[in-house]
């Protein structure tokens, strides 16, 4: 079986476990922030759900001080930066709930595989708890299935215990198909959550691709929406659609929205 054959038939599979409208042949969508049955989320709440996130390369030493002094102050879920950024933001959230997060192979997810597996020990050495690691695009869309899976395994071996991994997507480049098998890997692989994007491609977290990722993945692992969320009501729609975790960058802009964007 070559390649093609191979992705045709794990696709076919995924799509025939995936509950589909009747007559219709679309995957079925969770319900939107219109829906009755939404329940009405408050600002304190919608902070549980978000990495407070900061990974401009030009960001300065007050802009992390800034950065965690936020996600204490809002009890965000955790603070997620550049691995070289993990031992400054793991002094700093010493003896508070807010966990650190590291990306690992940001942006791009090309690098070689042990270089990523470096970097995912590193930053737990240095006292990450969460890791949001970048599949290798041109693999998946190369039907080099091996290798992307081989790339998720070795940073999920690099892992503690309790290491929360995330796997990034990068839903922007891909076409549904190679969603699916993106998240049919992920999951095989053992990690935690699929995430949407790194928010450096030109396309961030959008209710199709989450509603997506969440009939794929079903209800045991997370999904993570990420790019481009600027406020409340975009992040409760994203939640509704099935995310699990939001990173933001301008996390309190979108709490703090909450009276002024409504509240569901």
């Amino acid at each position: 079986m070559n390649q093609k054959e191979l992705i045709d038939r794990i696709t076919k599979e995924v799509l025939d476990r995936l509950k589909e409208r009747p007559g219709t042949g679309e995957i079925s969508r969770e319900p939107t922030p219109s829906s009755p049955s939404i329940q009405r989320i408050s600002a304190a709440e919608l902070a549980g759900f978000i990495d407070h996130t900061l990974l401009k390369p030009e960001a300065v030493v007050s802009q992390f001080e800034q950065l965690c002094h936020e996600a204490v102050q809002y009890k965000f879920k955790s603070v997620c930066v550049n691995s070289s950024w993990i031992p400054f933001v793991a002094k700093k959230l010493r003896g508070t709930n807010v966990k650190v997060c590291s990306v690992i192979g940001f942006p791009l997810g090309e690098m070689d595989t042990r270089s990523k597996a470096f970097e995912a020990r590193t930053a737990i050495g240095n006292g990450a708890e969460e890791l949001d690691m970048v599949i290798n695009v041109g693999a998946l869309k190369s039907g080099n299935l091996k290798l992307v899976e081989e790339d998720i395994r070795a940073i999920k071996r690099a892992c503690r215990s309790n290491t929360i991994l995330k796997v990034i997507l990068e839903t922007g480049l891909l076409t549904d198909d190679e969603k699916i098998l993106a998240c049919e890997i992920s999951r095989k692989a053992g990690t935690d959550f699929v995430k949407t994007s790194t928010g450096f491609s030109g396309s961030g977290a959008t209710i199709h691709d989450v509603a997506l990722m969440r009939r794929i993945v079903g209800p045991h692992m997370g999904v993570k929406a990420s790019g481009g969320i600027r406020n409340f009501n975009q992040a409760v729609a994203l939640i509704h659609a099935g995310a699990n975790r939001l990173g933001c960058g301008a996390s309190v802009e979108v709490v703090t929205g909450a009276e002024t964007q409504g509240n569901y």
